[in-house]
């Protein structure tokens, strides 16, 4: 009677602990939490071997006048972050993570390496498509960057500073969307930033690659730089960048279809500067602009409805004087074949709005 007793008691006490246990955790668990726990598996550590030429000896007097004798190759490795974004191991990174490697490996959570294929890289984005070899890989799912709040809450995960490799799981920092929309232009090494992501969530070196992530577990971009705040590249001060979703989306797909990106395109439209003297001799009631002297037949400028006459006074807002004032737009904003730029134009003594979509170069 008193052993059923007693294993009556400790069947209740082991009841009331594991109920109480479960709602403890149930109760430490947030939308933040589940987020991490469902796109944690699908978030890699990029390893680059990269083959660097260094001096043999440091005898200046051999090294200025035998250059090729004294020099020799050898091996340097750099780490970033990457997201797989396909079950056939598909992974996005940035292109300055790659572009420089002669090998690359990519890890997973749970230590498993595996080498990878640099599929394509675009300099200009700063995006680059990786492949793994196997299948039914985790993978992390993508979100619509058009919709997203300033407020909501993202986590961003990835490698800083080689933490991957001490446990084999990413890092994750918590924060919000500071910002949408922030446009750079072109930077000092050639990558054009634009409808950028800001977020306080800390971004270290090492992040650069990997997903900034919703509430609901969805990549919503790509971690890619930071304001430190001073002349040092590292450390965070809370502003840290991500490329949106959709751009990379857009990018990747010419990636894996062609290996690269064409920037090529036309606008149809033969243009020149408007001088003093031509708006004087057109009896113009404007100076600045550029005046459109020939439209090709059939192309997306004659199909927009521009004349010959008219005077482009401002493309997508920016006032425009010169030609490559015209090209610099379209190329610091990254547009191509298939964009549409908004022109302003100066016709029959009134100012008309028109929408110009890019042709295909060579049609």
């Amino acid at each position: 009677m008193n052993k059923q007793k007693y294993a009556l008691i400790f069947t209740l006490f082991f009841i009331c602990y594991y109920l109480q246990a479960n709602t403890i955790s149930k109760s430490r668990k947030t939308a933040i939490t589940t987020a991490i726990e469902r796109v944690g598996p699908s978030v890699a550590s990029i390893n680059v071997i990269q083959d660097l030429v260094t001096p043999f000896r440091a005898d200046p007097w051999f090294n200025y006048f035998f250059p090729e004798m004294f020099y020799q190759k050898r091996k340097a490795r750099s780490s970033g972050s990457g997201v797989v974004i396909s079950p056939d191991g598909y992974v996005i990174t940035n292109s300055h993570v790659v572009e420089k490697a002669s090998e690359v490996f990519v890890s997973l959570k749970g230590g498993k390496e595996y080498p990878a294929e640099i599929i394509g890289i675009d300099h200009i984005s700063d995006v680059a498509l990786l492949k793994l070899d196997g299948k039914d890989f985790s993978y992390a799912n993508l979100s619509n960057s058009d919709e997203l709040i300033i407020g909501e809450w993202v986590i961003a995960l990835g490698n800083p500073l080689g933490l991957f490799e001490i446990n084999n799981q990413p890092t994750a920092t918590v924060g919000i969307i500071s910002a949408v929309d922030m446009n750079f232009g072109e930077m000092q090494g050639g990558q054009v930033y634009k409808n950028m992501i800001q977020t306080d969530a800390a971004i270290n070196m090492g992040n650069s690659g990997g997903p900034l992530v919703n509430s609901q577990g969805n990549v919503i971009g790509i971690n890619t730089f930071i304001y430190t705040g001073s002349s040092y590249s590292e450390g965070s001060i809370g502003i840290g960048f991500a490329i949106p979703i959709n751009r990379a989306k857009r990018i990747v797909e010419e990636l894996k279809n062609t290996g690269r990106v064409d920037r090529s395109y036309k606008t149809g439209l033969t243009v020149q500067p408007l001088t003093p003297r031509i708006a004087l001799y057109m009896e113009l009631d404007v100076s600045e602009g550029l005046i459109v002297v020939e439209i090709e037949k059939k192309s997306s400028a004659d199909r927009s409805g521009i004349k010959n006459g008219d005077i482009i006074t401002r493309v997508n807002g920016i006032m425009v004087n010169t030609t490559n004032e015209f090209r610099s737009i379209i190329e610091e904003s990254d547009l191509r074949q298939g964009d549409k730029i908004n022109l302003k134009l100066y016709r029959n003594g009134r100012y008309i709005n028109k929408k110009l979509i890019l042709g295909k170069a060579g049609r």
